[in-house]
């Protein structure tokens, strides 16, 4: 390095007063609130806290905004001096309440932020495994910035990224199709770009760029199957974990979001020219220029679910990785049948009660209790001629309510998410690469109006991550549940370093291979043990149907 860059070096750290530089190795913690890094696009400052250090709210692409709604991610512009990175991002731009017009609009189209977190101490020159953590929401809902603690518990790296959500993630339509770009996979594409950020940058903060592991829940997890799936994404990771998103789900196809994608457009009012200008057709170029002229809450109020809730299949959602363009060619199970994962060692799993609270929160739980008349004919619209088959496995007097009977079969059946589904993703990729396949089992103990939510879908955020507690996330109340949550912390981040989840001290985890259990995790002695999955969920009744 010349003089002169050394020299001006030296003035920024100087007029920052005394700061923690991190560069190729992470150093020590010497300092009481700073720390700075240099990454390809000029030197981030972060915050020091008693156990890590988080750089929050690092682009890692330019601002998908005006002319760049709805195109694939541009590399981001550098900056000169030293960037604050202590406040996080805007989450990307949704709706919470999920209620279609009026909206209430949260966050911002300029999104496209990332968050670092590193372990306050490390050993000199390590190469720390780097975990990259993809949120769930549906794909519609989420943020990057509520995740933290595995960094300090387990001497890992972890990356947290936003990206485009709902229909400025994933709308479809041949109008916003470009040469090689077809439209629909925005979100997808986005989440492509922080791993190419990770490899250009992982050991900038200390971890290792050719030890990524690629990890998330519900929608994350479903993001992490596509990218499985996805050509630009090969290599970019090497390990991977899927919580509660089986790939077995199916995504949407090009030709169907198509048609969603007309109807998002004729709800903005620019399918035609009256929309726009003049008379007759419009030209796609028109409508293009429509839609991105179009308000973000007008936007965000477009297209709601196309299926029948908790009783239709995932791929009934209405945004989601679109299958069928060079972005994602294949549906995900079908790729893993074929060995896409080959040589990447997958650790997937399911929460024993999935379904509880997309049940409970519509019956029981708000004080609307589900009869069995109901029930019956639940299930009739869900399953019309396998209806009588399914109540006869699964009767309601041999369950607390009709809303846990319900609960049971969707869990089980897995058409939105579930045990069979994941357990069919298992054994798929298991045929190509090792599988470490797991249930959680752990009780929340939380119960609304009597109504029991069990191990419901979201209960295994808080055994990894400090999150706000209350609505979906009950915090863990006893000694034995945060020994679980250490347990977990260990299989998750030793399966990173390793690609195996086992290591001293913890209960063994098998490989999966043919009809092998699966392990169980929950809290106590005997809580992590092997279980027969497969029977407990009657996997070969519901793969019959």
């Amino acid at each position: 390095m010349a003089f002169r860059k050394l020299a001006a070096l030296f003035a920024v750290c100087a007029a920052l007063g005394a700061a923690m530089v991190i560069g190729h190795t992470p150093a020590k913690a010497t300092v009481d609130s700073e720390a700075l890094v240099r990454v390809d696009t000029g030197w981030v400052r972060g915050q020091v806290s008693a156990h890590d250090v988080a750089f929050s709210g690092i682009p890692y692409a330019a601002p998908p905004v005006g002319e760049r709604r709805w195109t694939p991610p541009a590399p981001p512009r550098p900056w000169r001096g030293v960037r604050d990175a202590t406040v996080p991002a805007s989450p990307c731009a949704q709706d919470p309440t999920g209620a279609g017009p009026p909206v209430m609009v949260v966050g911002d189209e300029d999104c496209l932020y990332l968050n670092v977190t590193v372990p306050r101490e490390a050993p000199p020159g390590a190469r720390l495994p780097v975990l990259l953590w993809v949120h769930g929401g549906g794909f519609v809902n989420g943020t990057a910035t509520d995740y933290r603690r595995l960094a300090a518990a387990a001497d890992v790296v972890v990356v947290t990224v936003n990206y485009r959500l709902g229909p400025l993630g994933f709308l479809s339509t041949p109008v916003l199709d470009r040469d090689g770009q077809p439209s629909g996979n925005y979100g997808l594409q986005d989440q492509t770009a922080a791993l190419r950020w990770v490899r250009r940058n992982a050991a900038r903060f200390g971890g290792d760029p050719h030890n990524v592991t690629l990890f998330g829940q519900s929608s994350g997890a479903r993001s992490v199957c596509a990218h499985l799936a996805a050509p630009a994404s090969r290599g970019l990771f090497h390990k991977a974990i899927m919580q509660s998103g089986p790939c077995a789900n199916a995504l949407v196809t090009k030709p169907v979001a198509d048609e969603r994608g007309a109807r998002a457009t004729a709800q903005l009012g620019c399918a035609s020219s009256g929309g726009i200008a003049g008379r007759g057709a419009a030209r796609p170029g028109d409508v293009a220029r429509c839609l991105r002229g179009r308000p973000l809450a007008d936007v965000l109020a477009t297209l709601p679910d196309q299926g029948g809730g908790f009783l239709g299949e995932y791929r009934d959602a209405a945004w989601m990785p679109v299958v069928g363009t060079p972005v994602l060619p294949a549906q995900p199970l079908d790729a893993l049948a074929r060995g896409a994962a080959t040589g990447i060692p997958l650790l997937m799993g399911t929460n024993r009660e999935e379904m509880r609270p997309f049940v409970g929160f519509a019956y029981d739980a708000v004080g609307n209790p589900m009869t069995e008349p109901e029930y019956r004919a639940l299930i009739g619209q869900a399953f019309g001629p396998d209806a009588a088959a399914v109540l006869a496995r699964y009767p309601v007097p041999r369950y607390p309510s009709p809303a846990v009977a319900l609960s049971t079969v969707l869990t089980d059946w897995g058409g939105t998410v579930g045990a069979c589904p994941m357990l069919r993703t298992a054994r798929v990729a298991a045929q190509h690469t090792r599988v470490f396949a797991y249930e959680l089992a752990e009780d929340s103990g939380r119960v609304d109006n009597g109504f029991p939510l069990g191990a419901h879908h979201n209960w295994d955020l808080p055994f990894l991550w400090d999150l706000p507690t209350g609505g979906w996330y009950p915090e863990l109340t006893t000694e034995a549940q945060r020994a679980l949550s250490r347990q977990l912390i260990a299989y998750w981040t030793a399966f990173a370093r390793t690609g195996d989840p086992n290591a001293p001290g913890s209960v063994p985890w098998s490989q999966l291979a043919g009809d092998a259990p699966v392990q169980s995790l929950a809290a106590g002695d005997g809580g992590i043990a092997p279980v027969p999955f497969a029977e407990n969920h009657h996997c070969d009744f519901w793969r019959r149907r």
